[in-house]
């Protein structure tokens, strides 16, 4: 078994892909490349860090887990290909939320920052404390500031770690809102 050098003198590229590889597998939590340069005395590169890193996802690619880049940082993942399996060692169901929810949630991910009264409009009825509350608890969502309106009511979006959980880099990436609308009136068929 090799043993890392003493921090007094430079890691190779190969120990420092070791150690990413390391830190990354041992983080429940995506991890920035400046908190990864963290894990060095010296000064690394940036450009060093994020070639390994791609080698590092070369390196997993085909397996059942994956390194992905997502908003918060880099991280492993299982594939979407043995997800069922590992479902069944799960005695938990996994969370549902109603409609309601789910409306809600996809109008602050497309329209941010909104406030509870766009949310209404868009929806057509009031919506309950509790849905905004269920969404900050989950992480979702944050109040980001204050419509500069009479009564200020807060301004509403979405957080890294919503981004983060999709395993999305951006908001960019979220389906075009024709696609989602699909899916909702495909489910209301059902």
């Amino acid at each position: 078994m090799s043993e890392l050098p003493e921090q007094t003198q430079s890691p190779s590229p190969a120990e420092v892909k070791r150690v990413l590889e390391a830190a990354l597998l041992a983080s429940q939590d995506a991890m920035s490349t400046g908190e990864l340069k963290k894990l060095f005395e010296q000064e690394l590169d940036h450009v060093l860090i994020r070639r390994l890193l791609d080698e590092l996802r070369e390196d997993w690619a085909g397996r059942g887990v994956e390194l992905v880049q997502v908003s918060s940082g880099w991280r492993f993942r299982t594939t979407a290909d043995v997800q069922p399996y590992l479902d069944r060692l799960k005695n938990e169901k996994p969370a549902k939320y109603s409609r309601a929810v789910l409306e809600t949630l996809a109008i602050i991910a497309y329209r941010q920052p909104v406030t509870r009264g766009d949310i209404e409009d868009i929806r057509g009825v009031a919506v309950s404390p509790g849905i905004i509350k269920a969404l900050e608890g989950r992480g979702w969502i944050d109040s980001v500031g204050y419509r500069e309106v009479p009564g200020r009511p807060a301004l509403y979006a979405t957080t890294r770690r919503f981004l983060d959980d999709l395993g999305l880099r951006t908001l960019s990436e979220l389906p075009p809102l024709a696609e989602l609308q699909k899916v909702m009136e495909f489910n209301d068929a059902r």
